[in-house]
């Protein structure tokens, strides 16, 4: 939304620099922030499937009453999901753009609610995953909504930092469910993966409880023709209610002169995308952002980490349980903490640490597990573990939450939302191909599969290198320049002028209609 960049101690706002903001200790502005945790749980939600799968596959009572599925229904179990969220992608844009980014949310988290009630009362896999397919359609509506509320609605201080935790709670979502699913096993009946499955539906009802007393994004109300309301909502959660602050004042005009553009350029369309250089290279970003952050090799721990360990002698459900709940918690503090990091350091370093960082751990992973396999030793079993550990970390420092900090920051607004669900769409094609294909992949080849993961890592490691742009206190506008040049349609003082040329032409073109119908005028008399 606004033209912004953060110093220490002062952020900017089209152009003008004002002091640093401490939202602990303004009211609206904290009391907004609490509220968005409700927006935030749409990607917890994610997590806790996630995990919650993976712990159910380690039960033995899920397992028995599922009639010991195969490799392919376990994949299925897990792909079926994200099938559902591709085939709910298209939709979603007109949905947020047009009814609003909260009813988005609540619609997603009803359809999410209903798929619960219905998995949690399978009777067979078949009811399972017809209920996992609804269940994926939920998520897709509701994630993606959830990302440009927070992106649109945050003081422009914090959005980059917002914006990139809200993919990193992910992981707070799977570590409940990790060890809510140890705590389970323990229960020698259907109860031990119903209720994991029933809790599944919580954050849901809180999220259709709560999400309406979160301010809707002042954008929408623009676009639909209602600036009073967004005035007041600017001026609530940036400015303790006071319209006439300045920052709130910048950040209005910028808006309205940003959607005045949008609408005069007329590029809103899904194939905005494939018509310029710049977009197109946005398109090669949105689209291998997707694929790395599913295609890298986490998919074998986050859904099917029991197959992995069974592979190194590691087949006791409880120690499976234990490692997968403690990996997650891991997870979370390196993912959460290099948020904190992502101005400081830069998007590009913390993409090429990650990606080289995991291709290197995963050489070393496959190495130890062929000598486990090969030796039977347990030392190399236990390695393996460690190198799970490290290549988290690696992950974590880019990929967890830039996944969506990033790719969101580098689309225009008339194209935002539509740009998010082809992201959105390559996430969902990788983990449908990666939750049906590894577990069968793992049960046939074993450890020899992670070869292939080694050598993809390596080309998305060049990949990366000549692709991704460093964004690093670039104002949100601004980032355009990066990819359009002097084309760009950027916000603040450029989006002004802008704006005064599109009025001027207005006015004048009303001045020649006018002229032109008293001439027509003077000739009929």
């Amino acid at each position: 939304m606004a033209d912004t960049t953060v110093t220490k101690g002062h952020f900017k706002v089209c152009g003008r620099e004002f002091p640093a903001v401490k939202w602990w200790a303004l009211p609206n502005l904290r009391s907004t922030y609490c509220l968005l945790f409700f927006v935030v749980l749409t990607s917890a939600t994610n997590g806790y499937d996630g995990s919650m799968v993976n712990g159910l596959l380690s039960l033995e009572q899920f397992d028995k009453y599922m009639n010991h599925p195969s490799g392919s229904i376990k994949g299925l179990f897990s792909g079926i999901m994200f099938l559902g969220s591709l085939l709910a992608l298209p939709p979603t844009p007109y949905i947020a753009d047009n009814l609003g980014r909260r009813w988005g949310i609540c619609i997603g988290s009803t359809i999410m609610i209903l798929a619960v009630v219905l998995q949690s009362a399978s009777v067979n896999f078949q009811m399972f995953i017809a209920a996992r397919f609804f269940l994926g359609f939920g998520v897709a509506i509701a994630h993606g909504c959830a990302p440009l509320l927070i992106t649109e609605l945050c003081h422009p201080q914090h959005r980059a930092i917002f914006t990139t935790i809200y993919n990193t709670t992910w992981y707070i979502g799977s570590i409940i469910a990790a060890w809510l699913t140890f705590g389970t096993n323990n229960i020698d009946s259907q109860w031990s993966w119903r209720i994991p499955s029933i809790i599944q539906a919580l954050p849901s009802i809180l999220q259709i409880s709560c999400v309406w007393f979160v301010p809707e994004s002042p954008r929408w109300y623009i676009s639909k023709g209602r600036p009073e309301q967004a005035l007041k909502v600017l001026a609530y959660v940036h400015a303790e209610g006071n319209p006439d602050d300045e920052v709130v004042q910048l950040e209005y005009e910028e808006i309205k002169e940003t959607l005045a553009i949008e609408k005069e350029a007329e590029q809103t369309g899904w194939l905005e995308l494939f018509k310029t250089k710049g977009n197109r290279h946005r398109l090669l970003i949105l689209m291998s952002a997707g694929l790395f952050s599913q295609w890298s090799g986490n998919g074998l721990v986050s859904y099917y980490i029991s197959g992995v360990l069974d592979g190194i002698g590691i087949t006791d459900p409880d120690t499976q349980l234990v490692i997968n709940g403690v990996l997650n918690i891991w997870n979370a503090i390196v993912a959460t903490t290099m948020c904190f990091f992502v101005d400081k350091i830069g998007r590009r370093p913390l993409f090429l640490f990650s990606t080289a960082g995991m291709m290197i751990v995963f050489v070393v992973w496959t190495i130890c597990s062929e000598r486990y396999n090969a030796t039977l030793v347990h030392a190399n079993g236990n390695a393996v573990v460690a190198m799970i550990f490290l290549y988290y970390t690696c992950y974590n420092t880019a990929w967890s939450g830039l996944l969506v900090g990033y790719t969101v920051e580098i689309l225009p607004y008339s194209i935002r939302a539509k740009g998010m669900c082809y992201m959105f769409a390559c996430v969902d094609i990788a983990l449908f191909f990666n939750t049906y294909v590894n577990p069968i992949a793992l049960e046939k080849i074993g450890w020899k599969y992670y070869i292939v993961y080694c050598v993809w890592l390596a080309a998305e490691l060049v990949f990366v290198f000549f692709f991704y742009i460093e964004t690093r206190n670039t104002p949100l506008e601004e980032i355009a320049k990066h990819f359009d040049g002097d084309a760009a349609l950027v916000g603040g003082a450029a989006a002004t002028e802008k704006g005064r040329i599109l009025e001027h032409d207005i006015h004048e073109k009303e001045h020649k209609e006018a002229v032109s119908e008293v001439r027509e005028e003077h000739v009929g008399l």
